[in-house]
């Protein structure tokens, strides 16, 4: 299994950057895991502009035969068990390349949300990008072990 993240921003916080790399390091033994960090668009250009200059980058970023799962306040709400079974049901069905798009301050434009087989929710709540990165990770680390049935989910 392959799994790109693509975010906008860079990590700031020491605290935050040794989290993610701590879940990467663990997520070694189930995934070949990238991060892409997309710079964020120049706080001088009004927000339709920031939004539209970082989904032609998010855009190209995107290998065309990845499954693409956009994280989007407004998408589809999933257990930790049901994340696990609809990664292990598109793998099952050929899928072996996951793209996660985080977007910046401002969000994921419509064309980067309809270019998505999956629009995804962790909560109605709103969260720092950079923070949200490592529960994006972590996630996906207790989706690995659900699906190969291993101790860590309770």
């Amino acid at each position: 299994m392959r799994i790109r993240l693509i975010t906008v921003g860079k990590l700031k916080e020491k605290y935050l950057r040794q989290a993610c790399q701590e879940y990467l390091k663990r997520l070694q033994s189930y995934a070949k895991v990238d991060v892409v960090e997309l710079t964020e668009a120049s706080p001088a250009l009004s927000t339709e502009q920031q939004v539209t200059d970082e989904e032609k980058r998010m855009l190209a970023a995107i290998s065309p035969d990845s499954h693409v799962i956009a994280l989007a306040i407004s998408g589809e709400m999933m257990s930790s068990p049901q994340l696990a079974e609809y990664l292990q049901q598109q793998t099952t069905y050929g899928q072996s390349h996951f793209t996660c798009l985080v977007g910046g301050s401002y969000g994921l434009s419509s064309q980067v949300l309809k270019h998505a087989n999956l629009q995804l929710s962790f909560s109605r709540l709103t969260f720092p990008h950079q923070l949200f990165r490592v529960m994006l990770l972590e996630q996906l680390y207790r989706s690995c072990k659900i699906n190969r049935g291993e101790q860590y989910h309770k």
